[in-house]
């Protein structure tokens, strides 16, 4: 042993003893000296500590070698990882369904049976790597192995432990190379999710208690379905996110996280984040700027987070375990669509076999609409837009009624705008529905996001679809109209006109089927029909003026701003009292063009056409029949739309994905 130099580190704060011994590890040291190293009058090198760095020389490495009969190229890359003989194992006869490899990858399942083995007796996996680039990612699922292993208890709970490589040298193919990892069960996550009656058997699987729901806020075990389902979701992703995260903080991304590489332990209980082929380090060379690697590292934990939303989906929605519907919704995303109006898109899906929604719909749709949130912020389009794995395990999604978890203001308008779309799809609309609604749109637009017209120019454009009006509502329930007119969906369409940029063309588009006749039949299609009304608008900024009214009941404006001015709504709303006005997006109509088609024999008869434009314009917001009765926008972000009329009703929209 000589050594080769004595090195200062201005970074570690240890010294690095490399001893010369082939596949020993680095062993940290502290400081145990009562005083500096250095000499105190040197102020440059006061802060440094001395790394003395040991090795053996060239030679003595390559005789050990020789006595050693040699080491092949690939197993000076291995360094710390055990090396295993083919004879080490008895190789079962089988494979479980689960533990399927790719083209180029040969899987066995085996059993140690060497007595001098610390895994005697212990079943492993045995993946024979066939080709050069299946090698490749051998080889660096093994030195992600050994830059994570210095924290063993993460590395064991949420990784697929790697414990080591047989390779051997053949005259047909070359070099042989097999990895050795852990065995845990032979099921993958998605192979869980695919059984019918995979809710108890995971239940069973993770010995679920009351001590083991604790993890997730939870004092309770059993109960409905959807609690069931939820509890069991919530340990599995909070799991996931800690496997993840570890990655991440020791500058590792997986980028291949799917419900195929992920696997359920009965042993300790946890998600084991699968083979690590194909890890990618953030910072690819010190050469590189800053600013580069920081942007790497966004980009790989981004890439990331939006498999782990993949993930969430399918384990919450098992409708997307569908290939042609996962594929429709991975459509949707990569058309640029904001994963905001997922559940608009998706309601038709989860609604086609109960009128209330699949569980998952449900899970989603509690605490006002939480769910819907995390999967958003996990797809979000732009990468730096989507949350981290730490955000992700404070999200109220994954915190059980037994952790206060202190919401974002943009969560609390999210759970504003959920809420207020689940009631009006009630469609029970008496007298304390009305009154929330009405109460829940003043909320909304005392905490709009984008008060200024220009946040307008990008969110207002798109199709939208009219969910509520707090004006009066006319139906057929009491009258005996000559034609009975059914509205279907109302859209209110929103094109950008290049010239000038602040003027837009809505277009509002009316469905229906007029039903002839003095009895309502069983058919109740009717005569399909279509209205369309367009005008031009320009937005101008403007602002919308409260007027105070003396010995009156409390108004929804006082009730909004009562709510508003406590402690949990303080920073986002600072005024205690009833504002004079609030900014507004003024909208300023031109002129009106309508034209309507319908069906024959209808379509024939003018005295029945004006029947059916009387019977439409009464049912519907005079708002959507007359554009120019809309003066301002109260309320918009990236799924929800608020319009006011010129008789201060208002119009709630939620954006629609239809005929995407």
């Amino acid at each position: 042993m000589d050594f080769c130099r004595i090195g200062v580190n201005p970074t570690m704060g240890a010294i690095d003893l490399r001893l010369p011994i082939i596949n020993s590890q680095t062993l940290l040291a502290k400081h145990a000296f009562p005083s500096p190293i250095l000499r105190p009058f040197d102020p440059l090198l006061r802060r440094k500590c001395v790394r003395m760095m040991c090795k053996a020389s060239r030679s003595s490495v390559s005789e050990e070698n020789d006595q050693k009969g040699g080491l092949s190229s690939v197993e000076d890359e291995l360094g710390l990882v055990n090396k295993f003989e083919m004879s080490d194992f008895e190789v079962s006869d089988r494979v479980s369904t689960g533990l399927g490899g790719r083209g180029d990858e040969l899987v066995f399942e085996a059993i140690v049976k060497n007595p001098d083995s610390p895994l005697y007796n212990t079943r492993v996996v045995l993946r024979e790597l066939t080709s050069v680039q299946a090698r490749r990612r051998g080889n660096r699922a093994i030195e992600v192995f050994k830059k994570l292993v210095r924290r063993r208890i993460l590395y064991h709970s949420y990784s697929m432990q790697v414990h080591g490589y047989v390779s051997s040298t053949t005259s047909d193919n070359g070099a042989e190379f097999t990895l050795v990892h852990g065995y845990h069960g032979g099921f993958s996550l998605r192979h869980w999710l695919q059984q019918s009656d995979w809710l108890p058997t995971l239940e069973a699987t993770l010995a679920l208690d009351e001590e083991s729901v604790r993890k997730v806020g939870d004092d309770s075990i059993g109960g409905p379905a959807v609690s069931r389902k939820l509890r069991l979701i919530r340990l599995l992703m909070r799991d996931l996110l800690i496997g993840v995260n570890y990655l991440h903080s020791h500058g590792v991304a997986h980028t291949e996280l799917r419900l195929e590489n992920l696997h359920i332990s009965p042993v300790d209980r946890h998600i084991k984040v699968g083979f690590l082929g194909n890890a990618v380090d953030f910072i690819e060379s010190a050469t590189n700027s800053k600013i580069f690697n920081s942007k790497r590292r966004q980009m790989m934990i981004a890439f990331d987070m939006r498999c782990v939303g993949f993930i969430m989906a399918k384990m919450v929605l098992r409708e997307l375990m569908d290939p042609v519907i996962f594929a429709e919704f991975k459509t949707f995303l990569t058309k640029g669509n904001d994963p905001s109006c997922l559940r608009e898109f998706l309601l038709p899906i989860l609604c086609k076999n109960s009128p209330s929604g699949s569980i998952g719909l449900q899970m989603l749709d509690r605490n006002w609409g939480a769910g819907w949130n995390l999967l958003a912020l996990l797809l979000a389009p732009k990468p730096y837009d989507r949350i981290s794995c730490l955000d992700s395990l404070r999200h109220p999604f994954l915190c059980g009624p037994k952790w206060r978890v202190q919401p974002s203001m943009n969560i609390i308008r999210w759970g504003l705008g959920s809420t207020a779309v689940r009631i009006a799809e009630e469609y029970i609309y008496g007298h304390p529905q009305r009154s929330r609604l009405s109460h829940f749109v003043e909320l909304m637009e005392m905490l709009n996001p984008h008060p200024k017209p220009k946040n307008w120019l990008e969110l207002l454009p798109g199709k939208w679809r009219l969910l509520y009006c707090t004006g009066r509502h006319i139906g057929l329930t009491l009258r005996q109209p000559p034609h009975r007119v059914l509205i279907g969906d109302v859209h209110l369409i929103v094109d950008k006109i290049s010239n000038p940029k602040t003027t837009f063309m809505f277009t509002s588009d009316i469905a229906f089927n007029v039903i002839t006749g003095q009895d309502w039949p069983h058919d109740k299609s009717g005569t399909p029909g279509n209205l369309k009304v367009t005008s031009p608008s320009r937005l101008r900024a403007g602002r919308r003026q409260y007027i105070k009214e003396e010995n009156s009941e409390m108004s929804s404006q006082t009730s909004a701003v009562n709510i508003l001015s406590g402690r949990k709504w303080k920073k986002a709303f600072p005024n205690k009292e009833i504002p004079s006005s609030l900014p507004v997006a003024k909208l300023a109509s031109g002129d009106v063009e309508l034209t309507m088609n319908l069906g024959e024999p209808l379509s024939k008869n003018v005295d029945d056409v004006k029947n059916v434009v009387q019977e439409v314009r009464l049912q519907v917001p005079p708002e959507m029949f007359d554009l120019s009765k809309v003066v301002c926008g109260t309320y918009v972000d990236s799924r929800l739309l608020v319009l006011r009329g010129v008789n201060g009703s208002a119009l709630l929209f939620t954006r629609s994905c239809s005929g995407l």
